[in-house]
């Protein structure tokens, strides 16, 4: 791992059986960086987060966190999943959720209940969730659910903070509040890794960009991978990618490549 780096793919591979999802994958994430995650279904996003989960063992390369092989439960790694619903029936409370995050990693003797409550309400205060802690998380709305799994995440102040595809289901204005979120993390000094179908909720914070693609990857500023040419290369057809206010729009003129303007909007 180079000097510096919380998470490091050198000459990463993965392939199942004669299908190779991805191959010569070289990535250096550090303390303070924010990475996004692109690419269209079957590019092998969903694996890339299994393998640094520690859950899908590489077929090529190197794959390490904070110098060590991935390995499952790393208090090194803080997990945001894709936002789902929860049924609102759940008696479980947004504080019993952060709890999990705080006791899940634990070997040996139990922290006393006061300590534990304690940094219970200090990890609600830190995403926002003070007001709604007690609060069933099945009655919670779709952003105020994600903050909350923020706050699970972050219990170990891990170094990487792994987001596959939070703002999934997510109204503009939740999408907004979860990436500010993140992005505090990101300012306090965690490396994040944010898997996401959409770029432009979380344009003004990302650092580089990991594009995978059916004919390879790309490294880089978001304003050099996120071009016509470099896509165009990606996806083995023309595309275009057109920027107008402050948002990117990337649409093909044949093949299957996909845009990242206006995501879905549903109720949160």
């Amino acid at each position: 791992m180079s000097s510096g780096s919380v998470l490091s793919l050198r000459g990463a591979g993965l392939s199942y059986g004669d299908h190779r999802v991805w191959s010569g994958l070289d990535l250096e994430v550090r303390p303070g960086e924010l990475v996004a995650v692109l690419g269209p279904n079957g590019s092998g996003k969903t694996s890339l987060v299994r393998a640094v989960l520690g859950r899908q063992p590489l077929t090529e390369g190197r794959l390490e966190v904070q110098g060590r092989p991935p390995r499952q439960g790393s208090a090194d790694i803080g997990y945001v999943p894709q936002q789902r619903l929860i049924d609102p029936m759940t008696p479980l409370r947004a504080r019993d959720l952060v709890r999990q995050g705080i006791d899940g990693h634990r070997w040996g003797l139990p922290l006393p209940r006061r300590a534990v409550r304690e940094r219970v309400d200090e990890l609600l205060a830190a995403v926002g969730a003070t007001s709604y802690g007690d609060v069933p998380v099945g009655l919670l709305s779709g952003g105020e659910q994600q903050r909350v799994r923020i706050a699970q995440a972050v219990a170990t102040d891990p170094a990487l903070l792994l987001c596959d595809e939070p703002l999934l289901s997510l109204d503009l204005a939740h999408q907004r509040e979860v990436v500010s979120v993140v992005d505090g993390r990101r300012r306090a000094g965690a490396a994040v890794l944010f898997v996401t179908h959409e770029i432009n909720p979380v344009l003004d914070v990302v650092d580089r960009v990991l594009y995978l693609a059916p004919a390879g990857h790309r490294v880089g500023a978001p304003e050099e991978v996120l071009t016509s040419e470099s896509l165009s290369d990606l996806y083995g057809t023309r595309v275009e990618v057109l920027r107008h206010a402050g948002r990117v729009l990337i649409a093909a003129t044949g093949g299957d490549a996909h845009h990242h303007c206006e995501p879905t909007e549903e109720p949160a």
